[in-house]
């Protein structure tokens, strides 16, 4: 199993992890079982200490480096075999709850810059980098601040870019307080309508989603295994074949019945259920917890007057008029500290939590 990701300015990207059996030879092809590939071995290494030293061969028990696993990511099983069970996924138990946007100081940087973040984000899945469609800025999320002044001067010293950081900021959440009414989304051309609502997601479903008992992602037909696990929290069993995405710790729910040509528009209500989830109606923070329930639909008969130009203003207006009404609120991360210091030294430790809010 690949359990860490080093990006080496020589041999590029080196999958580490344990070989826990069997022996593994240079040039060999193996599959990468999570990816469904098949790749060839370039070269493979074991660690003494910090000192990586190439061998062609490694038998089960080393940690090994292995180089031409191309586009492998932490958490990924190697094998000869093809039908093999993989590793059970590596989770991550803290989500990143602070951002800072991150530039280079001379502007001929920043092609380097956007492949550094690349390499820093495989190299430490727990970093979150994305683009701010809306400024152009480059944001880096991490654990606290100290997380991220560490990936600031790797950045600096082994990447070799001089960057520049704006101060930190809090990552919020957006949630409901409770069910709202039904809300109405007409489309620009008014022939299209959608009505939506939506209620607080049930704790014990949004824990099943957090422990990675519910999968996240789209549902395809027939998935049995979701279903079980909705039904195994406490939804019902009618309920739970109408789900069609799971998106954040969020559900999509198909209320509607008998609409004709629903097929041709539920892709596009999924874009939007997932651009207000990923941006909400408050503060275009991402949302939690939330169950969307797509009430009704009326569709135009003519395909022209319902496409993506249409269809996806009318979700998102409704969506976020139905958040609007049912007492939306924002959460912020708190964490948890036991500070133990001297007598003599807590009453500036008391200034610094105060500083902090604490």
């Amino acid at each position: 199993i690949c359990t860490k990701i080093v990006v080496d300015k020589h041999a590029g990207e080196i999958a580490a992890g344990r070989l826990f059996s069997g022996t593994l030879t240079s040039g060999q092809d193996v599959h990468m079982i999570m990816s469904k590939r098949i790749v060839r071995l370039q070269q493979i290494s074991v660690y003494n200490g910090a000192k990586r030293e190439t061998v062609e061969s490694a038998p089960a028990g080393n940690i090994i480096g292995l180089v031409g696993l191309k586009g492998v990511f932490s958490g990924e099983t190697v094998s000869s075999v093809a039908d093999m069970e993989p590793f059970e996924a590596i989770k991550h138990i803290f989500e990143p709850v602070i951002t800072k946007a991150i530039e280079a100081k001379k502007p001929s940087d920043l092609p380097k810059l956007i492949e550094v973040l690349r390499q820093v984000n495989k190299e430490d899945p727990t970093i979150k980098v994305e683009i701010n469609e809306e400024t152009g800025e480059h944001l880096i999320s991490g654990m606290g601040e100290l997380h991220l002044e560490v990936i600031e001067n790797r950045i600096k010293t082994e990447k070799g870019v001089d960057v520049t950081t704006s101060p930190p900021i809090v990552v919020y959440r957006e949630t409901i307080t409770r069910e709202g009414p039904e809300v109405e989304g007409k489309s620009p051309n008014k022939h299209n309508k959608f009505y939506i609502k939506v209620a607080p997601l049930e704790e014990d479903i949004y824990a099943a989603i957090k422990k990675g008992e519910i999968n996240e992602g789209r549902v395809k037909k027939k998935d049995e295994q979701l279903w079980k696990a909705l039904e195994a929290c406490s939804m019902n069993s009618k309920t739970s074949r109408r789900v069609r995405n799971v998106f954040n710790g969020n559900l999509l729910i198909d209320m509607t019945r008998g609409i004709v040509h629903v097929g041709e528009v539920i892709e596009m209500v999924m874009d939007a259920f997932e651009d207000v989830m990923t941006s909400g109606p408050l503060a275009r923070e991402p949302c939690m917890r939330m169950k969307v329930m797509i009430m009704d639909i009326k569709l135009h008969e003519d395909a022209i007057h319902r496409g993506p130009a249409q269809v996806l203003p009318a979700v998102r207006d409704s969506l976020r008029g139905a958040l609007i009404n049912a007492g939306p609120l924002i959460f912020e991360p708190v964490q948890v500290l036991q500070l133990d210091a001297p007598v003599e030294h807590m009453g500036d430790l008391s200034k610094l939590v105060q500083n902090r809010r604490g």
